[in-house]
């Protein structure tokens, strides 16, 4: 008997050449992450900004996802930088302040370490400010502490080598130097681009040294808040735009480590101002609102060259091809304040300290234009780069994952209320310390070295202007938010703070420049 081959039918042939063509899984994504030192949300114009435009970083904003309630776990450059590595608290990875001589112990457990390990290709480059030498990364190149602003020391593995320039724009001329020169191109990276700007004492570029000149910033509504209806904490801190701004904030005396060129361009620039200055004689608010206007424009002129730079950082990205698979992140270490109640500085759990800027572009997967309000932190960086990346968090990470936010636009199972707490008194700006919860509507506050409480509700009073702790309308919101805190305290494992608080006052930073008249 002959047997005869019948061909194919069609739908065994389609299933063939399905499973002959199947598709590779995606790669990983880069992640370029961000990070600006001091930037308040309330200067980027896509928060809302008044007084200045940053047309790059609202590229991000317009094509991805803004969150307008990510609140940081300690207002203060290091705890701030070691919660991003780490994705714990600041009793948990050990750094609690910036001056009590504790260094970022390297050796832990960081999300950089853990990319690593799964294969991605490591970076940071820029402001560190964490002691210890950065581990986790196959590259760095990293400020040597602050920094300056001019002319940086920049410290590698094998050595420290000072560049010649403006920091914003060294900082930048290393990332694209490493973008294009990476080792292995076929492997995902993470790379961390950290600015010292806008930082104090805000001291512009060359391509910024006018820029704002010509605009009149308004005093804020609380410029001379008298610290009424609270606790005595607010009162005690020296951190005031018209008393403890010294004369190298407001420039009236040159950088000291300008090239005889750099000084040359600083002087055509600041030496007519403060001539007109002398020349004038302002005492008392005028002396106010010219010391404001002052602090304001060099304070957005850092912001500026940091948004010019971000462009140029972006506009590799789309020309190189990289944009369409990388993350991009932005986002600052803490908020700041742009004279609310007549500060400069942070620290505070007050909004505009506790509030920072977060704005993630993912293309195909992040909603274009979206912005989220749900209370989100520094905490859940760490475990988000590692879930979209596709390598495990650990348990022992406070934070957490933004990935279904950043997919869906919304979690319904993110976090209702936050915890925070500040631990550096007595030290600079006189900020008491302090812990409290805050919701979506309310705010308890406990200044536990003076045994001090306050109570905001952030709907009636989102200045913050007076305490309703104790009232009786407000007792039974007041008992739900401490038995809350106390909670939380326990559900994140917070010792004590049992340090000895000297009895003396505390008067760092307390002498400000007071004009020509006084010298």
């Amino acid at each position: 008997m002959k047997l005869s081959r019948s061909p194919l039918s069609p739908w065994l042939f389609a299933l063939l050449a399905i499973a002959a063509c199947s598709t590779e899984p995606a790669p990983p994504p880069n992640i370029v992450f961000i990070f600006a030192d001091d930037h308040a949300s309330a200067a980027i114009s896509a928060y809302g900004s008044t007084v200045n435009r940053t047309p790059n970083i609202d590229r991000l904003a317009a094509d991805g996802m803004v969150f307008e309630n990510c609140l940081v776990t300690n207002s203060l450059c290091g705890p701030s930088r070691a919660t991003v590595l780490t994705g714990k608290y600041s009793h948990m990875n050990g750094l609690i302040d910036n001056e009590s001589g504790t260094q970022f112990d390297g050796s832990q457990q960081t999300f950089p370490k853990l990319l690593q390990g799964a294969g991605y290709e490591t970076a940071v480059i820029g402001k560190w400010h964490l002691g210890s030498a950065p581990t986790g990364f196959d590259y760095f190149k990293v400020l040597i502490g602050q920094g300056p602003y001019y002319n940086p020391p920049i410290g590698s593995v094998t050595d420290t080598t000072k560049i010649e320039g403006y920091t914003t724009d060294i900082l930048t001329d290393l990332t694209l130097d490493w973008l294009k020169g990476r080792k292995d191109p076929a492997k995902p990276f993470l790379l961390m681009y950290q600015h010292k700007a806008p930082h104090r004492n805000w001291q512009p570029g060359p391509d910024h040294l006018d820029s704002f000149e010509d605009q009149e910033f308004e005093l804020p509504p609380t410029f001379y808040d008298d610290y009424s209806n609270r606790s005595s904490a607010a009162a005690q801190a020296n951190m005031r735009v018209d008393n403890n701004l010294n004369a190298n904030d407001l420039k009236i005396t040159p950088p000291r480590n300008l090239t005889p060129e750099q000084l040359a361009r600083w002087n055509a620039a600041y030496e007519p101002r403060n001539e007109a200055l002398k020349a004038a004689g302002l005492t008392g608010k005028e002396l106010d609102q010219w010391k404001y206007n002052r602090y304001m424009r060099d304070y957005l002129r850092a912001v500026q060259s940091v948004d010019d730079n971000v462009g140029r950082v972006l506009d590799y990205l789309d020309e190189s091809g990289l944009a369409e698979n990388t993350i991009v992140v932005y986002s600052s270490d803490q908020g700041w304040y742009l004279g609310e109640h007549g500060w400069f500085d942070k620290r505070w759990m007050y909004e505009q300290s506790l509030h920072t800027p977060l704005i993630v572009r993912w293309p195909g997967t992040v909603p274009e234009g979206v912005r989220n309000a749900d209370i989100v932190s520094n905490l859940d960086f760490a475990p988000t780069f590692l879930e979209l990346a596709g390598v495990p968090v650990p348990d022992d990470m406070q934070g957490q994952s933004l990935l279904t936010t950043l997919r869906d636009g919304h979690d319904p199972n993110m976090r209702a209320d936050f915890y925070y707490q500040y631990y550096e008194f007595p030290a600079s700006h006189c900020v008491r310390r302090h812990y409290g919860v805050r919701t979506d509507r309310y705010k308890l506050i406990y200044f536990y070295g003076i045994d001090e409480w306050e109570l905001f509700d952030l709907q009636t009073d989102p200045d913050e202007l007076n305490s309703v702790y104790g009232t009786p309308e407000m007792a039974d919101i007041e008992a739900g938010l401490k038995v809350r805190l106390t909670e939380l305290r326990e559900q994140y494992q917070v010792p004590e703070d049992t340090r000895p608080i000297p009895s003396e006052p505390c008067t760092s930073d307390a002498e400000g420049w007071d004009g020509y008249d006084a010298e």
